[in-house]
């Protein structure tokens, strides 16, 4: 996949030119997608997980896992250079954790604390924030 860090926009107009209208609102504008909708819900393909908005290497097919939950579940991302975190209080008497692409600031979805060994966490991802390349070494 090419390097797109020369690529990337910075500006709301050229964020919606280069993404699709679900990709916008979940990726730039802290959306979700509705549980069970997303294309790597059910997907165990190898690869590796990149962020569809700038292309970043996030996630391993390795670490995925079914969580039951509607959405991408992974148990640690590839590098502590792949993700960003920042508390989310968006959702009233709710906190959550916010997992950004460190790249480009991507929302990708949040972190819980209910996640399989080894780690015991789970990345719950929107599946529109993320391109699956199968042929990155997993």
């Amino acid at each position: 996949m090419t390097d797109q860090r020369d690529l990337l926009p910075c500006t709301e107009e050229q964020w919606k030119k280069r993404l699709t209208a679900e990709q916008f609102e979940v990726a730039r504008r802290k959306g979700t997608e509705p549980a069970f909708s997303g294309q790597y819900d059910c997907c165990y393909r190898s690869g590796t997980y990149r962020c569809v908005c700038c292309g970043a290497d996030l996630f391993s097919s390795e670490t995925k896992y079914d969580s039951g939950t509607g959405w991408p579940s992974f148990y640690r991302p590839l590098g502590q250079e792949s993700v960003s975190m920042a508390d989310d209080d968006s959702e009233e008497g709710r906190p959550r954790v916010e997992v950004s692409c460190r790249r480009c600031g991507a929302h990708l979805g949040h972190v819980f604390d209910d996640g399989p060994p080894p780690t015991g966490l789970r990345y719950c991802i929107n599946s529109v924030c993320l391109k699956l390349d199968e042929s990155a070494e997993a």
